[in-house]
């Protein structure tokens, strides 16, 4: 594993794009950046609040979850988001082109006004999933949910509601299942798709009909995910600093760590000609890696 990039402000949503560099978010500073081979890092879009997940949309353009910004605290070289700041207001996906040009595609469902919209990824009718993880305030904290959109705007519906602390989403390669990752749970949960945007909900207890597919021992939280060629759900476990390697049936495979401890590694993609290069966020310390990967990864439905 390789450090590309440092001093980003907490980097999460990174895309692999087709001349080697990566966009990412940095959720700190607002912005949606691109890092290139070198490492050096250029401001695509000035998107205030919080920009999170970030993914490329059939029209071209960079689609982003934007939580709405945090209290940030600063201690022992690390960078970590608090509750919801002074002046929030509220959470939106938004349209990002490569020109800068920022507009909303939807910041409510339902008459429900989004709180903390996290992460998302497309499906092949161009329509796309998206968490909201809702935000934390000193005495009480949102209930989130899944949620599923087209670019337009013309639909956004909810989909899954309540789960907890709702972060990574991802789906199958066949596209038959979508894929949540619950913070502070410590629990990947999955349902079967019918059609876009319709679940299968699964007799149980789980939230909203899911199925587990993983629950992680002890005091673990877990962030976005990305899904490999195989199969394997490919997640970031935040206490231990590393992704985690699911296989569709839920067994861990596999454990892979970053050079330098961090409480707040975040998220993984895929990108190289063979898919086989990962990129994976340090958020905590605001680095950018790069490790060759034991599989390829799953292309997605759109890109550059």
């Amino acid at each position: 594993m390789r450090e590309i990039s440092s001093g980003l402000r907490f980097p999460e949503g990174p895309v692999a794009l087709g001349d080697g560099s990566v966009l990412v978010v940095e959720i700190e500073r607002g912005t949606l950046s691109r890092v290139a081979a070198d490492g050096s890092v250029s401001v695509v879009a000035d998107c205030g609040g919080g920009p999170n997940g970030a993914a490329i949309g059939p029209d071209g353009a960079v689609y982003v979850c934007n939580n709405g910004g945090f209290d940030w605290h600063r201690g022992g070289g690390r960078l970590a988001p608090g509750d919801q700041p002074d002046g929030y207001v509220g959470g939106r996906v938004q349209r990002v082109t490569f020109d800068g040009a920022v507009t909303d595609v939807c910041t409510s469902v339902g008459g429900h006004p989004l709180r903390g919209p996290n992460d998302l990824v497309f499906d092949t009718e161009g329509g796309f999933y998206f968490t909201d993880h809702g935000k934390r305030r000193e005495r009480d904290s949102d209930r989130g949910g899944l949620y599923y959109a087209t670019v337009d705007g013309s639909r956004v519906e909810e989909i899954a509601y309540p789960l907890h602390d709702p972060n990574g989403v991802g789906l199958s390669p066949d596209g038959g299942r979508v894929y949540v990752a619950e913070t502070m749970t410590g629990r990947v949960w999955y349902w079967e798709i019918e059609a876009p945007g319709r679940l299968r909900r699964a007799p149980g207890p789980g939230p909203a009909g899911a199925t587990l597919l993983h629950g992680f021992g002890g005091y673990q939280l877990l962030d976005s995910l990305a899904v490999d060629s195989e199969g394997n759900v490919c997640v970031a476990t935040l206490i231990t600093g590393a992704i985690s390697v699911l296989s569709p049936d839920g067994t861990l495979e596999d454990v892979v760590r970053t050079p330098e401890p961090d409480y707040f590694v975040t998220n993984i993609c895929f990108g190289g000609p063979d898919l086989r290069t990962a990129y994976i966020t340090s958020s905590g310390l605001g680095k950018l890696y790069a490790a060759q990967w034991a599989r390829p990864g799953l292309p997605l439905n759109f890109g550059t």
